[in-house]
């Protein structure tokens, strides 16, 4: 039920930006988002925040209020298991899987033993011109760098409150 509504709700969101004339570009600039925020909120995969909304309102004047709404409300984040067919998304995936061990490799060398982060985190899809004069897509990931932390019992909260209470 829950993935029939926002499928509504989404395809709700779409028809008004559509109906705009306006690309995610350009509501980026409007709304001082990067465009593929504005495309995970429009999707539905991310949180509208409070201060966001008189911004996006102003860039799409046609948004309801149950539009808004829904928006304010925390996304129910899936996606389609099919969606990989895509040549687009499937090309993503390869790229990702083709370079990732090198980047892990890279991202520990430079950082140590951790990760990057996907919730404090930007993104952004541009068009340059490359050096042949093509266009190029360029596709920016910039996550917060998160350590991995050694397991010690004596940080471990939940271990120093059972050492605190009884069990009767």
């Amino acid at each position: 039920m829950e993935a029939a509504k926002k499928q509504n709700v989404t395809n709700q969101l779409l028809a008004v930006k559509t109906a705009s004339g306006k690309t995610y570009s350009q509501l980026a600039t409007e709304t001082g988002l990067t465009n593929v925020y504005v495309a995970q909120l429009l999707r539905r995969q991310a949180h509208l925040k409070p201060d966001t909304v008189p911004k996006l309102r102003e860039a799409l004047p046609a948004l309801t209020d149950e539009l808004i709404g829904e928006m304010m409300s925390p996304p129910w984040r899936s996606y389609d298991p099919n969606l990989i067919q895509e040549p687009t998304i499937y090309r993503l995936n390869e790229a990702v899987m083709h370079f990732g061990e090198s980047i892990k490799e890279i991202i520990n060398e430079d950082f140590g033993d951790g990760i990057m982060s996907a919730i404090d985190f930007y993104c952004s899809v541009d068009k340059i011109k490359g050096v042949d004069g093509n266009n190029r897509v360029v596709v920016t990931l910039d996550g917060k760098y998160l350590s991995h932390s050694e397991q010690r019992t004596e940080n471990m909260v939940s271990r120093l409150n059972l050492k605190g209470s009884t069990s009767e």
